[in-house]
This record gives C-alpha cells, sequence and structure tokens, in this order.
C-alpha cells in the first residue's frame, strides 16, 4: 500500500509539472518573466486557451525594435543580424536603407533579394525573424503587477490580466477598457470582468494586439 500511495504521489508532481510548462507567458519588458500569483481572481481563470491564435509567422508583420537574421548564402560579409530601428527600418551592405516595419519576411526578402542581385546576381537571400521584440501591450491601472509586456503568443484580455498579477481589490472590475490604435483613430473596447468570467460576453474577451492597452480604472 505504501509503494501504491508514493506512485500515485509521482505521478501527480509530473502532471502538475507538465501543465506549468504549458501555461501560457508574457515577458515583463526588460527581460522578468511574471506569473499570476495563487489565488488572484484573473489566476483563477481558467477558461484561456494558451495556443489560441497563435501567431502565423508568415503573415507575422515586422515592428521596431525586431531582430532579423539575414543572410546570403556563402558569403560571410552579407549575413548578419540587422535590429528594426524605431523608424522602422534596417541598414544593409551594398542596397543602404530597406523599409521593413508593416512587412511580412516574404516581403522584405523579395525585394533585398532585387536590389542585391545588382551587385550579386542570382543571390539566395534568407531573412529570418530571431527575436520578437515589438509585441508590447499595456496593463495599467489597478492589477497587482503593471506593466509593460512582450507577447511571446498571441493573448486574449484576461490572460493578460493574469499575467499582470490579477485585479487588486480597489478595481472597477466591470469597467475595464482596452485602447488601440487603428488608422490613426483610437478605438475601446469596453471589457465587463464578471460577465466574461461568468462565461457571458466572451466576445469582450479579444485578443490583444501590437501596441493595445488595457486599463483598469
Amino acid at each position: 500500500m505504501e509503494r501504491t500511495r508514493m506512485l500515485r504521489i509521482v505521478l501527480t508532481l509530473i502532471m502538475a509539472g507538465t501543465l506549468v510548462a504549458s501555461s501560457p507567458v508574457l515577458s515583463r519588458a526588460g527581460g522578468e518573466d511574471i506569473s499570476a500569483p495563487p489565488g488572484s481572481e484573473a489566476a483563477a481563470t481558467p477558461e484561456t486557451s494558451p495556443t489560441e491564435g497563435a501567431p502565423d509567422a508568415s503573415s507575422y508583420l515586422i515592428g521596431p525594435g525586431d531582430v532579423l537574421d539575414v543572410a546570403v548564402w556563402k558569403d560571410e560579409a552579407l549575413t548578419r543580424s540587422c535590429i528594426v530601428r524605431p523608424d522602422g527600418a534596417i541598414s544593409f551592405p551594398l542596397i543602404g536603407e530597406v523599409r521593413v516595419e508593416g512587412r511580412t519576411v516574404a516581403d522584405v526578402k523579395e525585394e533585398m533579394e532585387k536590389r542585391l542581385d545588382r551587385y550579386v546576381p542570382g543571390t539566395t537571400l534568407s531573412v529570418e525573424v530571431k527575436q520578437v521584440n515589438s509585441m508590447i501591450i499595456y496593463v495599467i491601472g489597478k492589477v497587482n503587477a503593471p506593466g509593460r509586456y512582450i507577447m511571446n503568443t498571441n493573448v486574449n484580455v484576461l490572460q493578460a490580466l493574469a499575467t499582470a498579477g490579477g485585479l487588486n481589490i480597489f478595481a472597477k472590475r466591470n469597467k475595464i477598457k482596452i485602447f488601440r490604435q487603428e488608422d490613426h483613430e483610437t478605438v475601446i473596447f469596453p471589457f465587463e470582468y464578471d460577465e466574461v468570467v461568468e462565461g457571458k460576453r466572451l466576445d469582450r474577451n479579444i485578443m490583444l494586439k501590437r501596441g493595445d492597452i488595457v486599463v483598469i480604472p
């Protein structure tokens, strides 16, 4: 009996470790990983999927701060990592400035190949996003860990609140708003916490986008 009991304990620990490893993660800008504290309201909202809406690499739009690996086959002089500057461009030997912000990797690759072909005919070029640094959201107001977070995957509002430590006791939980810039205008999305966690108005639990600001009054 004692051996059976010990075996059950070991299996339980293994399953717990697997669940922790599969939890969604945002990184607070600056490199610190943040997890919701045990018992916080947002930490207790499990109806989220860490893989829901996972980014599509082919449609990912490059942003400032991202690191690109650009390589010309068998040419070390034309192989390097490039950080996208705040103005949305990178500099590359021979061809100079390349505008990359808001473009896909395939689009950038095509342009660079065409421009390099003048100097290196028949160029075989590869472009990859080595590090995503531009997928940033902001969670401010009455949460336990407000701040600026880098998204490693697509997350919804509940996941963002959980990452920010959950609502504190002073939060006006049903007056949360998400501010988003679209076409030079600010769009505001309301979010009623109580209704969403009860399974109502789940459409309000929107997927967040680059630059979104979640405000908890």
